[in-house]
């Protein structure tokens, strides 16, 4: 029974992630602005933004590990939140989606998973989610060093961590993307 209301509350989510674009993009219209949203649209499937997205996932796996070695562990956790952010983008975008806000990309990350379309451990949703605030969860980590006074993370482990955690989300995401249907 949870499991069905698990599915629920991501598809009702989705459901007003794709109002919340198009309402946007009806009023940037009307008062003649350039169209935008911070919600989901469903557009084509689009293999090139898939892999750009991925590419930048490895882009900020590698500013992760370069931050670390040059001692600004701190910005290490923004790098890892982005690596792990943009594999979720590009898998959205594989599957036709564009997004404009974390908490929706989260939730469509959800949805497939649920649907079965995509195989992702819980663990790298629950990374991302809002709801998950704990010591685990890179946005309590990110926000932690990127509002807090610490220059240098002091729990290395940490760091190996997130750092395995994003190779494994992008070699999970190259599956996803490159996957012949």
């Amino acid at each position: 029974m949870s499991r069905l209301l698990k599915m629920s509350q991501a598809s009702k989510q989705i459901e007003w992630c794709l109002s919340k674009a198009k309402k946007e993009i009806e009023e940037c219209k009307k008062l003649g602005k350039r169209p935008k949203h911070r919600g989901l649209l469903l557009t084509t499937t689009n293999p090139e933004e898939a892999k750009k997205h991925l590419s930048k996932a490895e882009h900020n796996l590698n500013a992760l590990i370069k931050f670390n070695q040059i001692g600004f562990s701190d910005w290490s956790m923004s790098a890892g939140f982005y690596a792990l952010y943009h594999c979720f983008l590009s898998i959205a975008a594989k599957f036709g989606y564009e997004s404009r806000n974390q908490t929706c990309t989260v939730a469509l990350m959800r949805l497939l998973k649920e649907e079965n379309k995509i195989k992702i451990d819980d663990r790298f949703i629950e990374m991302l989610e809002q709801e998950q605030l704990t010591t685990k969860n890179i946005i309590n980590l990110r926000e932690d060093y990127t509002y807090g006074v610490e220059i240098s993370v002091k729990d290395e482990s940490q760091l190996v961590e997130l750092m395995e955690l994003c190779k494994l989300m992008i070699d999970i995401t190259k599956e996803i993307v490159f996957e012949v249907e």
